[in-house]
């Protein structure tokens, strides 16, 4: 293995590191903004169609009903919601203001009502928690065809080169800062090739063990982003003590981290925050930490 093929999986891993933050942004923007769209345009009482056309198709009684209630709500919402925006009196603002919030919450509570009744009498096979359908839902059904299909083949492509960067910055970094520092007699260029390819299925299995545990979670777009949020801040503290702070060592840097990412987990565990603010937590943490701990 070159040292400019460990320096370009190192800097790529930094690259990743780096941009997650920024992509976090962006992919929760993208989803406030589809949540706004459906504010205002029509929308499914539950965005897994094998839900509907299920209830639809044996015609459940309880389901006639809160659709029918639903229909309703979405109507008398919208209208609110048009009356808010276009007036300008401050009290009949705030009397707006209260009573979409109150629409919202029968909203939410005849979707919860529609995914009981799903659980109640639909097979196993169909899905009634429809959070991961809502973007699906979106752009097959407000994209043009062609868009569609430039839309999936990009995310496709954008998930696998991800992935297979991720996957082999883990590999090279195990084999370089691990692997081959704990070998006291010197291995050839083919050994530590080898071991990498081997890391790499190592980090693809424990990818895959992830995968599988996150598909049990209510939201994998939160998931994501929550996990990605208890590590990503610690990491980009690492970066910005490595480019701006000359003097620090990397023993300083390395036990500035683990505290940083213990009182992480604790800040989590223990207070009520966005998840989002654990970025900026741990990265200002760690370059503290650093500074604090600078012989």
């Amino acid at each position: 293995m070159s040292g400019k093929s460990i320096k370009e999986s190192q800097l790529g891993l930094m690259f990743n590191a780096v941009l997650k933050i920024p992509m976090q942004f962006f992919i929760l923007l993208t989803g406030v903004m589809v949540f706004v769209f459906f504010e205002f345009n029509d929308t499914p009482i539950n965005f897994n169609p094998q839900v509907t056309n299920y209830l639809e198709q044996v015609q459940n009684k309880e389901y006639i009903i809160e659709k029918e209630k639903f229909i309703s709500l979405r109507k008398e919402k919208r209208e609110t919601q048009l009356k808010y925006i276009k007036n300008n009196n401050l009290l009949n603002s705030n009397s707006l203001d209260k009573k979409i919030v109150e629409l919202h919450a029968e909203e939410k509570k005849i979707r919860q009502n529609v995914k009981t009744i799903t659980n109640e009498i639909a097979p196993s096979s169909i899905e009634s928690n429809d959070l991961d359908y809502i973007f699906i839902f979106f752009i097959l059904n407000y994209l043009p065809k062609g868009l569609i299909g430039l839309l999936l083949a990009v995310i496709l492509s954008a998930a696998m080169s991800s992935t297979a960067s991720e996957l082999n910055a883990l590999s090279t970094t195990t084999v370089i800062d691990l692997y081959k520092r704990n070998h006291l007699v010197k291995k050839s260029d083919n050994h530590y090739l080898k071991a990498s390819k081997w890391f790499t299925v190592m980090w693809g299995i424990i990818a895959i063990i992830f995968a599988s545990i996150g598909r049990l979670f209510e939201n994998l777009i939160e998931l994501v982003n929550l996990i990605g949020s208890l590590f990503y801040g610690t990491v980009l503290g690492i970066f910005i003590v490595a480019f701006f702070f000359k003097k620090i060592k990397g023993n300083e840097v390395f036990y500035s981290a683990c505290l940083s990412q213990i009182l992480i987990f604790f800040i989590y565990g223990y207070f009520e925050i966005g998840y989002l603010w654990l970025n900026f937590i741990g990265a200002i943490m760690t370059v503290i930490f650093s500074n604090i701990s600078k012989k």
